[in-house]
């Protein structure tokens, strides 16, 4: 940390209103100085290596490069910072990946102020500080049917297996879950690959032997 226990900080998001208001509220608390801001993930790391934060508080999902892809970038490097994710998405798809690539912690958008000066003051002494919700669905994936290769579907690849299974087309899939088609093809090969098989019929009929359909 830096002299007179003064946390510096990173703020990374691509919503300039988010990044004002976080701002607006760290400087306003004292034992913290906002040393920069960034945009994108790609900018995450430009901003990292100059200003040598103490914390980066990381939104995820950013045009311009993603916060996990950033975040996996600085644990490459060994960069000093603790990551501190936050944002509004709690899904397994962002928590796993993001604490995996090395975020210290997990926080959503609507923490309310003083968890977020706690969490912060946490992750920059280097403990993990993660959201009731976010902390239950860690315990979950844990605790989730395996695949022979040991890796648990996510929920969201069981609730796109579970319409697959129910003959649903990726369009359909798409709309009933409220993303892209893209992502549910995403969503399809990574199943696919923990199920070790190579197609939609394949994945069903493995998924009813393994139990996790039925």
């Amino acid at each position: 940390m830096t002299d007179d226990a003064v946390i510096s900080l990173l703020v990374v998001d691509d919503h300039p209103v988010v990044r004002d208001g976080l701002r607006g509220m760290f400087e306003s608390a004292p034992g913290f100085r906002v040393l920069g801001e960034a945009a994108s993930g790609v900018e995450a790391l430009e901003r990292a290596a100059a200003l040598d934060p103490d914390v980066i508080l990381m939104d995820l999902r950013m045009p311009g490069g993603s916060g996990v892809d950033a975040i996996r970038e600085l644990t490459r490097r060994g960069a000093r910072a603790r990551v501190l994710v936050l944002t509004t998405y709690d899904t397994d798809s962002d928590t796993l990946p993001a604490i995996e690539a090395g975020a210290t912690g997990y926080l959503l958008k609507d923490a309310p102020r003083d968890d977020l000066f706690t969490a912060v003051r946490a992750a920059a002494e280097g403990r993990t500080v993660l959201s009731p919700a976010v902390a239950s669905r860690l315990v979950s994936a844990v605790r989730a049917p395996k695949t022979p290769g040991g890796e648990p579907l996510s929920a969201r690849e069981r609730e796109v297996l579970a319409l697959v299974a129910r003959g649903t087309s990726n369009k359909e899939i798409a709309r009933e879950l409220f993303i892209s088609e893209a992502t549910v093809k995403t969503h399809l090969t990574h199943l696919y690959a923990k199920l070790g098989v190579s197609d939609r019929a394949a994945a069903v009929a493995k998924a009813y032997e393994r139990g996790i359909l039925g």
